[in-house]
């Protein structure tokens, strides 16, 4: 089965399980993706679009940073960094704001 892509776009584990879920008949690989989405996800699409993007306004994150982050939901601020990598050292409190703001999203 060939596939024609027509955007790309990085998306969050959550909204690659509603696309999914949206489906009415899904491939092996789709079925897997769907399942380890289902498992991982840890926020509701509508929570995980609004912190992914009021992540990468506040913070002047790219698209891609911010998605992974969400996805992780990290901890820690140490945590935090390891997504950021060598090209964006952000400041202390800056990474602490980060913090504050996914766990205000984090599930109880």
């Amino acid at each position: 089965m060939a596939f024609e892509i027509k955007r790309e776009k990085e998306i969050t584990i959550v909204e690659a399980k509603r696309i999914l879920e949206s489906k009415r008949e899904l491939n092996e690989l789709q079925r897997r993706t769907l399942d380890y989405a289902s498992k991982f996800s840890k926020l509701d699409p509508e929570a995980a679009e609004e912190l992914a993007r009021r992540m990468a306004e506040k913070f002047e994150l790219e698209r891609g940073v911010v998605v992974q982050i969400v996805n992780c939901m990290p901890e820690s601020m140490e945590e935090i960094r390891t997504f950021l990598g060598r090209e964006r050292i952000l400041p202390t409190a800056t990474v602490r704001g980060i913090l504050e703001l996914l766990n205000e999203y984090r599930k109880t």
